[in-house]
């Protein structure tokens, strides 16, 4: 009996992931257009704490604005994204004569031989191929961005009547108050991690900016926003961030202050707020272990890509809270969390 069951298991999740995979193309954008209806009623309620608006807007309005804020935010963020990673695939080109140059430092520096091998790592890291893959994932974005706001609009339309609906679907009153319990709950959860994670991505990046103007690095603006989208990556995401500028400011210059600048600088940034002020302000807001943050960021990497590795927390974090609230998945909820309590 308990082979079958773990047979079943096992059969049921690949369906799911041949799922996740193959319909990318429909769950990517409603997931998306999930969290853009979470940032929009924090927007509206931002809105309706203004007395005059509280009192003589329609809600209806005020959701209209907010939208329209945060729609047209994610249409000119996408549209600078994506001119200046043409500008820097192009810029590329231009400095390609500075790896012979930094080859040379680097083998001075270390005394050792190594120009033609260090001459062959930086031909192949072409950036225009690396940064591919964010381009491809914000086109897919901006692609999508008319289905998206359907979504959207239908979650609001929904939203009207969810509450009603719930109290029809469930007959018994423990189920629907249980049930409600934990959308507020996941409401409230994601709603705090995306607006801290923000506010504290939006500091990072700032300072960041900062130093790459001062250094003279192309296209600052997306490196800075580069810093922003990937600091909701777990662990590698403000890695990845900072050496990305590292490296460039490395072949655009062909010296080593900028790039040991930007590494200590700027690295210095992510390793203060990452490390001291986040932990401040998120406290628990999230309830998740750290190896499962890992874990689930190379399994929605590698089924979802960059899109599925900025998705993985917010997604991780409502599974613990809806398996907790069942007896039979309920040690798995306490496993994946923090500290044990759910």
């Amino acid at each position: 009996m308990k082979v079958n069951n773990v047979a079943s298991s096992l059969i049921i999740i690949t369906l799911i992931l041949l799922a996740l995979f193959f319909g990318q193309s429909i769950i990517v954008p409603f997931l998306v257009a999930l969290l853009i209806w979470f940032i929009v009623k924090k927007t509206r309620n931002m809105i309706d704490k203004v007395n005059f608006a509280h009192k003589y807007i329609p809600q209806w309005l005020k959701t209209g604005i907010a939208s329209l804020i945060i729609f047209g935010i994610v249409m000119l963020l996408g549209q600078l994204l994506t001119s200046n990673i043409e500008e820097i695939a192009q810029s590329y080109d231009r400095y390609a004569s500075n790896i012979e140059h930094v080859a040379n430092e680097i083998s001075q520096l270390l005394n050792i031989n190594l120009t033609e091998e260090i001459r062959m790592f930086l031909d192949e890291f072409d950036f225009s191929t690396t940064l591919r893959s964010v381009f491809n994932s914000i086109s897919d974005i901006l692609g999508n961005l008319l289905m998206i706001f359907f979504y959207a609009l239908f979650l609001f339309i929904e939203e009207g009547s969810f509450t009603q609906k719930m109290k029809l679907a469930f007959t018994d009153t423990q189920q629907y108050e249980q049930f409600m319990l934990t959308s507020t709950k996941i409401d409230k959860m994601l709603s705090s991690y995306i607006s801290l994670k923000s506010l504290v991505s939006l500091i990072t990046a700032s300072l960041s900016f900062i130093v790459f103007w001062f250094i003279g690095i192309d296209s600052p603006f997306f490196w800075s926003a580069l810093i922003f989208v990937f600091n909701f990556i777990p662990s590698i995401g403000s890695i990845i961030s900072t050496l990305f500028p590292a490296l460039f400011s490395l072949i655009q210059f062909g010296t080593f202050p900028p790039f040991l600048i930007i590494i200590f600088v700027v690295g210095g940034v992510q390793v203060l707020i990452g490390n001291y002020i986040e932990p401040r302000l998120m406290g628990n807001t999230l309830n998740i272990s750290p190896l499962v943050a890992i874990i689930a960021l190379a399994i929605w990497g590698a089924i979802w890509g960059i899109t599925g590795m900025l998705l993985s927390v917010p997604i991780t974090v409502a599974m613990i809270i809806v398996m907790a609230q069942f007896p039979k998945t309920r040690p798995i909820a306490v496993l994946f969390s923090e500290k044990g309590k759910v």
